[in-house]
């Protein structure tokens, strides 16, 4: 069996690669294999000599430009970029430029990866990460003006911003004078995601709110403390039920 890498049919193996693959120069598409045809609802006759630029929207087509301009020297990064298929729709894509030799002309050789179920899947990840960090922002009104924040999960700096924009809006639309800050349910925490929820009290003070915190553990209060985080202008209690009992609420057991 020969090793001689030059038997290979290179456009046999263009033809079956399962990847869209297009090969153009000079600003000319010169070639575009089946899977390509498929992706872009198009055909080789259709598509030969025409300007690769044309399947980029108006805003990327300057920087595809220059894109292609290096990709003659060196392969390009992988980027991510919406095309337009030859029926006018949008694909999300990922797209892979290097050079290569067609007889004696260099031209550009570009992968093509139809990324749509990926963003897909990113999207419903995005929105669970939203809908996640809204119920970490959930403040459950009691009664007296009395509420509950309880916080749960791996806390991290996003979510805790967005903790510190969401709360005291829903405690002033609440009415609430009271808020307790429950730790309890918190297993993992960052100095920069401490010194943000500890922020909430200043902040919920500024509106006439007292915070009262509960189920910090031990860890945790090291932690503020290593911060410079005065813990003794808060209330400080072990439990829901006894910052209730604090403040004047008798809750049975």
């Amino acid at each position: 069996m020969s090793d001689n890498i030059s038997e290979i049919d290179y456009r046999e193996v263009l033809d079956y690669s399962l990847d869209p693959i297009i090969i153009h120069t000079d600003y000319r598409i010169m070639y575009i294999n089946p899977a390509a045809e498929e992706l872009f609802k198009t055909t080789q006759e259709e598509v030969i000599g025409i300007s690769p630029l044309d399947i980029f929207q108006e805003t990327s087509k300057s920087a595809i430009k220059k894109r292609i301009t290096g990709a003659y020297a060196s392969p390009a990064d992988v980027i991510e970029e919406t095309v337009y298929k030859m029926d006018g729709t949008t694909v999300d894509v990922e797209l892979y430029c290097h050079p290569v030799m067609v007889g004696n002309k260099k031209a550009i050789q570009t992968y093509i990866r139809d990324i749509t179920d990926r963003k897909i899947t990113e999207e419903k990840q995005k929105e669970m990460e939203r809908q996640i960090n809204e119920l970490s922002a959930t403040v459950v009104p009691l009664l007296d003006e009395i509420g509950v924040l309880p916080l749960v999960g791996k806390i991290d700096q996003e979510k805790a911003i967005q903790i510190l924009e969401i709360v005291p809006l829903k405690v002033q639309s609440l009415n609430i004078t009271h808020l307790i800050i429950d730790f309890s349910g918190v297993y993992s925490l960052d100095d920069v995601v401490i010194d943000s929820l500890f922020r909430i009290g200043s902040v919920l003070s500024l509106l006439g709110v007292q915070s009262i915190i509960t189920g910090l553990r031990p860890e945790l209060a090291i932690e503020a403390t290593s911060l410079n985080i005065d813990l003794s202008s808060f209330p400080t209690m072990s439990t829901v039920k006894n910052a209730l009992s604090y403040l004047g609420l008798n809750v049975k057991s």
